[in-house]
């Protein structure tokens, strides 16, 4: 039984497609949550295993890093931005930006580096999920900071782009991680031996 964010969900089935090729008689149980739920199911140890960001300090869990998550910031094609190189990160502070919903991952992380710098973006429209997050940016609703997992295909087509924005991307860790203490059941350790051997 696995729960991933939603972020995750982007390269998750590509890993879990190889991991039921290899072992053909392995059932998947998966759960796509946001950050919030994620949390209270690993705090109530539900899942075997979560894939997620950063895991919170609060909790006593194990967790290990597999794979780098670059945070990047993206625009629609006719922003004035776009082409230009080292992009102020100051300059931000004149944009607005679409947000995923507060306690998101990558909402603290974005929220957490723009303080860093003193940079207070304007808050355009807030919603709960990457889909809706992307159709707002290439609409021109405003820039957005994402996973560039997320945008792969998008950022292919010139239906977004990535701003040379300075301090960017910020580099994250994705983690698979377990209650600390809790048994893992054979198959649910082979899974976590696979997704760290090749998650990357």
């Amino acid at each position: 039984k696995i729960c991933i964010a939603s972020t995750v969900n982007y390269f998750a089935t590509r890993l879990l497609s190889k991991f039921c090729e290899k072992y053909k008689t392995v059932g998947i149980s998966l759960d796509v949550i946001n950050r919030e739920e994620l949390i209270k199911r690993l705090e109530a140890n539900e899942p075997d295993l979560v894939l997620m960001g950063q895991p919170p300090d609060e909790l006593d869990v194990e967790a290990k890093a597999f794979m780098e998550n670059p945070l990047i910031v993206i625009a629609a094609p006719q922003h004035p931005s776009v082409g230009r190189k080292k992009i102020p990160i100051q300059e931000m502070a004149e944009e607005t930006f679409v947000m995923r919903e507060p306690g998101s991952g990558t909402r603290t992380a974005m929220k957490r580096v723009f303080d860093q710098f003193g940079v207070e973006p304007k808050l355009g429209i807030q919603l709960s999920s990457n889909e809706t997050v992307k159709q707002s940016v290439e609409a021109g609703l405003g820039l957005a900071v994402v996973s560039s997992h997320t945008v792969e295909l998008e950022l292919e087509a010139g239906r977004l782009v990535s701003l040379d924005v300075e301090n960017f991307p910020v580099v994250r860790k994705w983690y698979v991680a377990y209650r600390r203490g809790k048994q893992l059941s054979t198959t649910a350790r082979v899974f976590l031996e696979f997704v760290l051997s090749e998650g990357g």
